[in-house]
């Protein structure tokens, strides 16, 4: 009798910390985001796609931009505000602006990002590079 309570007690608490454990990500809106410019409600889907296009078109990976966290080194503290993360921003508000301005683009930057629409984007100047790609497409004439 002692060993079938014993049992049924440990399966009984096995199925309390599995429901727990196994339990869904809060959905966005209650997760803790520091977004600035990407919409606060934004789908985790559409982040990850626009964070993975940042890292093909700078060569730049997340660790460049985010930071690990203080409490868990082995986690990252996507939150924390950092100078890449800054940079990135600025950017991202650069090239919403220079489509507006210079081709028309109107909306909001993670669709247009998404959806193509930017004539001037990342990889126009980053090309896969963490710094601009100045690189010169016709020979320069030196001077003497």
């Amino acid at each position: 009798m002692n060993t079938k309570t014993t049992v049924m007690a440990a399966i009984g608490g096995m199925l309390i910390l599995g429901t727990f454990a196994f339990s869904p990500a809060p959905p966005p809106s209650e997760r803790e985001n520091n977004l600035k410019f990407l919409p606060k409600d934004i789908s985790h889907d559409d982040l990850m796609n626009v964070m993975h296009s940042f890292e093909a078109a700078t060569g730049m990976n997340c660790g460049d931009c985010h930071t690990h966290s203080t409490t868990d080194p082995n986690k990252m503290d996507w939150a924390a505000d950092t100078k890449h993360k800054q940079t990135t921003i600025d950017m991202m508000k650069m090239v919403q602006d220079l489509n507006k301005q210079y081709f028309g683009v109107d909306g909001d930057f993670k669709t247009n990002y998404l959806q193509s629409q930017y004539k001037v984007s990342c990889s126009t100047c980053h090309n896969g590079h963490d710094q601009p790609n100045s690189m010169v497409t016709i020979p320069i004439p030196e001077k003497r």
